[in-house]
């Protein structure tokens, strides 16, 4: 069983936790303590030899060498000073060399003063005390060894030089045994206190590894997660959300409202009101976008105290829009190849029935009437089949990299000469000549045809500018975006969401598929299609294209 307690206590010794103590924190404090003590000390016992006309406080027996003594260990001090700041050797060599001194310095000043009856040599407990609590086990009790000889020793040279009396051999051998009893009481304290520093170090470096690997997680998420607090400060941001609210990952103490005011809105009625739902759909609105999130809240406590940190999950309702419009465009690919040679042809008798019957000399014009119906709606029809076998062979996309506003300049005079709009009808801003996207340029021709034909179609009667084209990039990822503003009456709030669904129209003689073929196109080619109202009055599409470089290593991957 000793054997064991030998072999821990030397484990025990040559741990880590034992080699980070030679060099605490702790060793370090106490040698600077002690050393302003010894500062403080030297200058008041110089202050106290010079103070005053009549005899001297301390230092009457022998004055020279009291002051030699007194000024030599403030220079001592002084040094030591610098030592201990700038680390010029470890703390062992330090320890072991100023507490000889101070305990041959005091015993000096001592004996200088009159002996033990000067009181000075209770000084000798601070130094002895302060080296016990650093020093390993052995070294206090060979100092307080020291002191006490050295305190029977000055008593002894005293007497023997007559100027003490045996009487005073008690008192030192009391303060040598008060020095005994602190080192070795000091001793178990400061091993104490110097494990559980060592320890508090270790945890708190544990802690602080923990942390980052929980930052670095955190910000590493697909998800996107902010954390608020009581008073709606956010306390995390992942880049993820940071990047769907167009906030900085720094945003840490401020004002949710800095960072979203859509977000603020909703987390306020969400605390004042109950039955606030903790799932809802949110429009964030940036400086140069918006776009649609889906947001999830998760209260950090009791749910029902709804003052207290709250757990956002932000998802882009953008991404499960094109899960639903790719899931749209598969089904409709299949009915579309099933039923386009079946409906075709029989539109294309009627129509040809219709013209031949129109060619006939006999009919009234009530009956031209009716064969120019059949004609027309037979057009109609063959229009609209013609659309539906686009979308099923949408996977003949062939993007190239090209240089937007040169093009689409040659694109606005090709539809203002074919449909003879006048000059500043169609209008294409200023922007960036270096903004490139990856499209197919016919996809994107015949997206803009549509989008600037129901502009002209949807004209109101207001003067200026007809259609803008506007170029530019989007405030949270650069994306290089294409405007299309209009002067017509927009779109009524209430069908606003079904524009982009097929065969939706809200004017006779539509197909309803020009705006649903027209998003398609731009999902082909990894582009997106949006609408807002516009604040002059008007529409505004949008077409947020891909990084161009990023598709670009995708397709090398």
């Amino acid at each position: 069983m000793n054997q064991a307690l030998t072999d821990t206590r030397i484990q025990r010794t040559d741990s880590p936790l034992q080699r980070a103590i030679d060099e605490s924190d702790l060793t370090w404090r106490v040698l600077s303590t002690l050393n302003v003590f010894r500062i403080v000390l030297a200058l008041i016992v110089i202050a106290l030899f010079f103070a005053g006309d009549g005899p001297r406080l301390i230092g009457d027996r022998y004055p020279t060498v009291f002051a030699a003594t007194a000024a030599g260990y403030l220079v001592f001090a002084v040094v030591t000073s610098f030592a201990i700041r700038r680390r010029w050797v470890t703390a062992g060599p330090q320890i072991l060399t100023q507490i000889p001194i101070d305990i041959t310095a005091i015993v000096i000043l001592m004996h200088a003063s009159g002996g033990i009856s000067s009181g000075i040599g209770g000084l000798l407990v601070v130094f002895v005390g302060a080296g016990s609590l650093i020093l390993p086990f052995r070294f206090p009790a060979f100092f307080a060894a020291v002191a006490t000889i050295a305190i029977l020793g000055e008593q002894l040279f005293s007497q023997i030089g007559g100027v003490s009396d045996a009487s005073n051999f008690t008192a030192a051998g009391v303060l040598g045994a008060i020095i005994f009893a602190i080192s070795l009481a000091a001793r178990p304290l400061a091993r104490r206190i110097q494990f559980s520093e060592a320890l508090a170090r270790q945890r708190g470096v544990d802690l602080a590894n923990l942390s980052e690997l929980n930052e670095y997680i955190v910000q590493h998420l697909r998800e996107s997660i902010v954390v608020l607090d009581g008073d709606n400060k956010v306390r995390l941001i992942n880049s993820s959300a940071a990047s769907l609210l167009a906030a900085s990952t720094t945003c840490h103490g401020t004002d949710v409202g800095t960072v979203s005011g859509d977000l603020a809105a909703y987390i306020a009625r969400w605390r004042e009101d109950a039955e606030t739902s903790l799932h809802t759909d949110l429009t964030v609105t940036t400086d140069e976008d918006s776009s649609q999130l889906k947001a999830h809240l998760a209260p950090l406590g009791k749910e029902e105290k709804r003052s207290g940190p709250v757990l956002v999950f932000l998802e882009d309702s953008s991404l499960l829009n094109a899960r639903v419009q790719q899931s749209k465009l598969a089904s409709l690919g299949r009915l579309s190849a099933s039923i386009a040679h079946e409906i075709r042809n029989p539109v294309g008798a009627m129509s040809h029935a219709g013209q031949l019957l129109a060619e006939s000399g006999t009919l009234s014009e009530d009956d031209l009437r009716l064969t120019e119906i059949i004609r027309t709606h037979a057009e109609r029809v063959s229009h609209i089949i013609d659309n539906v076998l686009q979308l099923s062979r949408r996977e003949s996309s062939r993007p190239e990299r090209f240089v937007l506003e040169p093009w689409l300049r040659d694109f606005a005079q090709e539809f203002s000469s074919t449909l003879e709009l006048q000059d500043g009808e169609l209008a294409v801003a200023d922007a960036e000549p270096d903004i490139e996207i990856q499209m197919d340029p016919s996809h994107l021709r015949q997206v803009l045809w549509n989008l600037c034909d129901n502009a002209v179609k949807y004209a109101s009667k207001a003067d200026g500018v007809l259609i803008a084209l506007n170029i530019g990039r989007t405030g949270r990822t650069g994306q290089p975006f294409l405007d299309v503003l209009d002067q017509s009456l927009g779109v009524d709030p209430g069908t606003a969401d079904k524009i982009f669904e097929p065969f939706f129209t809200a004017r006779s003689g539509g197909t309803g598929l020009g705006l649903y073929i027209s998003r398609e196109l731009c999902e082909l080619n990894r582009a997106t299609l949006t609408y807002r109202d516009r604040e002059s009055g008007g529409s505004i599409f949008r077409i947020v294209f891909s990084d161009p470089d990023r598709w670009e290593a995708v397709n090398d991957e």
